[in-house]
């Protein structure tokens, strides 16, 4: 019975591609128009509106935010026809509004799917996070060091100097001090004003993007993303939540959580077979942006599956209407 269909990664990914495309194509009129809410609006009806093509039983895990926050996309929401397996949706239909608004670099669409119960119901809190690529052994940095300690750790297990490693790190004020140790060692820091999951994911490519490691507190939510991301790509990544007041605390109850020190580690955040899809808007180290010619958009995705390892860069060329 289609209603008890199994996760078919595989013949789902396509179809979660265009998902992304959509939303990207959405906002892609709104880029440098300065107007945040309006860009993120379009976005989010366009990709409700893809994902209620899709043969699933969806639930929308990490959203836009609760119900009585979010219209459309909110947490506990229930997507696609209702028919097919019943799955997990992690999703920022625009991760980087600001980016969008002022058309800067590194805006992207960003949607995950997983069997349903197997992603991580992260509150919307803060996540202290930390990153690296795919070709270092367990344990090569750890949450419990201090950042000069995973710099030096890192540099050694790559074969470098200190002076040789680049950090990814989102420019806010209560990660100064951060900063300033990491200088302290000789390496490098890429800062990004916004878009942590694009910043984690640049950790999988170095060699593309010259990013080493990631390290910083954001968003819980994007958190997951940026874990399912890095479960297809390869790398490590470990989160921690971090509370800054009662509310905080009651909300992660509310999604289930109770041990508020706990590490998550990427397997833990998304703990089976993920696919993933992101879409350029603007621009930047990942991917190419929304691109118009006379009579035509163009699109690049990026998709990938974690059950094979497969990372797929695909071009959409579409007429404009």
């Amino acid at each position: 019975m289609a209603d008890q269909a199994q996760f078919q990664d595989r013949m789902l990914s396509l179809g979660l591609a265009r998902v992304s495309e959509a939303a990207a194509l959405a906002s892609a009129r709104l880029i440098g128009r300065g107007d945040e809410k309006a860009a993120d609006q379009a976005a989010v009806n366009a990709m409700r509106d893809q994902l209620n093509l899709l043969e699933i039983k969806g639930v929308v895990v990490i959203g836009e935010g609760e119900r009585d926050e979010a219209p459309m996309l909110y947490i506990g929401e229930e997507v696609g026809t209702g028919h097919g397996p019943e799955v997990d949706i992690a999703l920022d239909p625009l991760e980087g509004t600001t980016l969008t608004a002022k058309d800067m670099p590194n805006a992207l669409t960003v949607i995950a799917m997983a069997p349903r119960g197997t992603l991580l119901h992260a509150p919307d809190v803060y996540m202290e996070k930390l990153a690296i690529g795919p070709a270092y052994k367990p344990g090569t940095v750890t949450m419990n060091m201090t950042p000069s300690e995973r710099v030096s750790a890192l540099a050694a297990a790559k074969g470098v100097s200190t002076g040789d490693i680049t950090v990814c790190v989102l420019e806010r004020p209560r990660h100064e001090d951060m900063i300033r140790e990491i200088r302290s060692t000789g390496a490098s820091i890429r800062l990004i004003t916004d878009g942590d999951v694009a910043g984690v994911m640049h950790c999988a490519e170095p060699e593309v993007t010259g990013i080493d490691m990631y390290m910083g507190s954001g968003g819980a939510p994007e958190g997951v993303l940026a874990a399912a991301a890095l479960k297809c790509m390869g790398g490590q990544f470990f989160g921690r939540l971090v509370f800054r007041n009662e509310d905080e605390k009651a909300r992660a109850r509310n999604a289930g959580i109770t041990n508020f020190d706990r590490v998550y580690t990427r397997d833990d955040l998304v703990r089976a077979d993920v696919i993933f899809a992101a879409t350029g808007v603007t621009s930047g180290s990942l991917l190419t942006g929304i691109r118009r010619e006379p009579g035509w958009v163009t699109t690049e995705t990026i998709l990938m599956r974690s059950k094979t390892g497969s990372v797929r860069r695909m071009t959409y060329r579409s007429p404009l209407r």
